[in-house]
């Protein structure tokens, strides 16, 4: 058995049992990748693979408990590699966060600006998107964690780590009709279009469920994932938007004007997703201290292993 075949393995499932696409990404031929999985069956002595003719349709039963361990094995192959490059050099190498816009944009600046100084040498990328997406970076191994705060059902195999609560607000251009209500309700925010964000209105976000509760449809005209997009649109006029808190600067959204919402909508927490039993450098801990100082390395290390993942705030 060798790692390579777990590799392939691996990344066949990832891309949805396409052998094509699979051997695209390792860059090697789409025959070598069928060869090395067809050879660990017969080592194994069993089928991994359900197959029609060229295509992979299917996982057995056996292969979903198989592809389970090579995972394992895979990420286990990592972290002696990540071992080795921190004793080298502790204060050196790459450091990738998926997040959404509003976290990058509003919340990390300041923590980020702190781990450079501490780390000039560490490497740091931002890879913004969807909730989906940002799962799928942390699930595929190309970032080293996630900072999320909906969708949690995406997030189905990695630990959560609480970091801290947010609210909304309800955004208007200047002297907008809205801004004359006494209080605001669900109701009078349904009067007018609705620029929100593209996860406001899925699942069981607190914006819809707090519409659903009422039996109210807003009429949402726009959705975005960036914050800086939905204060565009509602300062040209399009709408009202809901929007967290936070995204809202008063030093330089000068055409538009705050209304508190957390009375109308619960708030939402905003986490730190990993995978379990990874390995992380030792920069990684001091940046998710950063980011909340209640998270020491210790509470970190123990919910990885299992042993602490009820914790919450």
């Amino acid at each position: 058995m060798k790692l390579q075949q777990l590799r392939y393995l691996k990344e066949v499932a990832r891309r949805g049992l396409s052998l094509s696409e699979a051997a695209e990404a390792l860059h090697t031929s789409q025959p070598g990748i069928s060869k090395a999985i067809q050879e660990l069956e017969v080592e194994l002595g069993v089928e991994i693979l359900v197959r029609n003719g060229k295509r992979v349709v299917d996982v057995t039963k056996p292969g979903r408990v198989i592809l389970g361990i090579a995972e394992r094995m895979v990420q286990d192959a990592e972290n002696l590699k990540q071992v080795a490059r921190e004793f080298r050099a502790e204060d050196t190498g790459s450091f990738a966060i998926a997040t959404t816009h509003t976290q990058a944009r509003y919340a990390l600046p300041p923590v980020i600006a702190r781990f450079s100084q501490r780390y000039p040498k560490v490497r740091l990328s931002l890879r913004q998107g969807s909730p989906q997406h940002i799962a799928e970076l942390v699930k595929s191994g190309d970032a080293d964690i996630a900072i999320v705060t909906e969708a949690a059902e995406f997030y189905d195999g990695q630990v959560l780590l609480p970091c801290y609560q947010w609210t909304r607000c309800v955004i208007t251009p200047l002297k907008h009709p809205l801004l004359k209500e006494k209080q605001l309700t669900l109701e009078a925010i349904a009067r007018y279009p609705v620029v929100t964000y593209d996860f406001a209105f899925t699942g069981d976000s607190p914006v819809k469920r707090a519409f659903d509760n009422r039996g109210i449809s807003p009429n949402v005209v726009l959705t975005a994932i960036d914050a800086d997009v939905i204060k565009t649109y509602v300062e040209m006029g399009l709408g009202i938007g809901i929007l967290a808190k936070m995204a809202f600067d008063p030093a330089r959204d000068l055409g538009l004007r705050l209304i508190d919402a957390s009375h109308l909508f619960e708030p939402s927490m905003t986490r730190i997703a990993l995978l379990p039993n990874v390995y992380l450098r030792g920069y990684v801990y001091e940046f998710i201290e950063l980011f909340a100082p209640h998270l020491k390395r210790a509470v970190v290390d123990a919910t990885l292993k299992g042993e602490g993942s009820t914790y919450e705030l």
